[in-house]
């Protein structure tokens, strides 16, 4: 028999698009609730992005995954009495339309409230339900700029960086996911559900702690400080004769030791570099010094030597050269997804490790409507 789940029997709604509710519906799904992603006819717009397999996007494949699918209108009354049917047996339902829309659509909170006060409604929009800025369009590039992320990220003299991954949007489902089964706890105390208001602009916020701690406790704004550590020194990337490693040598001990390796006993004796707070103010010198002995070895001489000597450091590794990585390997950091008709499917396995009650990828993401007569007969037609 295979192992529990331990969100087995939930029936989570997602009225999600894009990234941000379709991430926190997954993990929701990834640990044994029923998923049902209710769909415009026309389908999350996720479905068009690229790369594709076969016309169907992969991207949306990965965060789409543990779910079924029906595409409802919900300014047609049957369709919008079907929604009311599910809703009636509902646990969670998670959306990410602008504020006010689902309200319009007939299905604000106090409307899903009276219909199930064991629901719980989970409402993730780019800046809040609440404020001058909700009624603003939010994707993830947005709300890294207006959270301080890309003004604090990027080289000191250069332009802001927006950083690779859809960090926001990713962020916002978690601590969605994280709010979710809160406020599930909850209902077991109280007997009904809550509402959440989750925004992108708050995850990003809250994802800069040191920067907070130092604008609340300084009163200035914090600089830029490119591959630095605000708080650490040496802690950074280094480039080596053919690659780059990371070092982390910021406690005293790490710190001899290091220039030991390196061939710079000296180093510890000068005043600039006595201690990490030392070594933080004066990282411009400091910086080249080291730079100019890693460049004379390779990559796995450093990683060899500084791992001899109990130093954290790693090699800087491509996206490719991580899921192939041996600790990768053996984590099952990817996993395959069973699938009668097409072939099993390589995704990522899910980041959430229960020893008791383990995550499961137990259904490929659905083609849209895909279980829509289904649901129509489990509803009773």
């Amino acid at each position: 028999m295979s192992a529990p789940l331990a969100l087995d029997g939930l029936l989570v709604l997602d009225l999600t698009t894009f990234l941000s509710g379709p991430y926190c519906t997954m993990m929701l799904g990834d640990l044994g609730a029923e998923v049902i992603k209710v769909e415009r006819p026309e389908g999350d717009e996720a479905r068009r992005m690229p790369p594709f397999v076969e016309e169907r996007s992969q991207p949306f494949a990965l965060w789409n995954r543990n779910k079924r699918s029906i595409a409802l209108d919900l300014k047609s009354p049957a369709d919008a009495a079907l929604l009311w049917r599910l809703v009636g047996r509902a646990d969670v339902l998670v959306e990410n339309f602008r504020p006010g829309a689902l309200a319009r659509a007939g299905f604000g909170w106090p409307a899903l409230h009276a219909a199930n006060p064991r629901l719980v409604l989970a409402s993730i929009s780019g800046f809040g339900q609440t404020g001058p800025w909700a009624q603003h369009g939010g994707f993830d590039m947005m709300a890294q700029g207006m959270s301080g992320l890309m003004a604090g990220n990027g080289p000191p003299d250069g332009e802001p960086y927006r950083l690779p991954i859809a960090i926001t949007d990713l962020a916002a489902g978690m601590f969605t996911m994280s709010a979710v089964l809160a406020a599930l706890l909850a209902r077991e105390k109280t007997g009904e559900g809550q509402q959440i208001d989750q925004s992108l602009f708050e995850a990003g916020l809250a994802l800069g702690v040191y920067e907070a701690a130092h604008v609340l406790s300084q009163g200035t704004r914090p600089e830029r400080m490119g591959q630095l550590h605000r708080g650490n020194s040496p802690y950074r990337a280094f480039r080596t004769r053919d690659g780059w490693i990371t070092i982390g040598a910021n406690k005293d001990a790490f710190w001899r030791m290091l220039c030991d390796v390196i061939g710079r006993p000296d180093l510890p004796g000068d005043p600039r570099f006595a201690t990490n707070a030392d070594r933080v103010r004066n990282n411009d010198a400091l910086v080249p010094l080291l730079q100019a002995a890693l460049d004379r070895e390779s990559s796995a001489h450093w990683l060899e030597h500084l791992g001899a000597a109990g130093i954290p450091a790693e090699a800087v590794l491509a996206y490719d050269e991580a899921l192939a990585h041996p600790q990768a390997v053996a984590r099952g950091v990817t996993a395959e997804i069973a699938d009668a008709g097409r072939g099993p499917t390589r995704t990522l396995a899910s980041p959430l490790r229960l020893g008791a009650t383990p995550a499961a990828l137990r259904r490929r993401a659905p083609d849209l409507d895909e279980h829509g007569a289904e649901i129509r007969a489990w509803l009773g037609g």
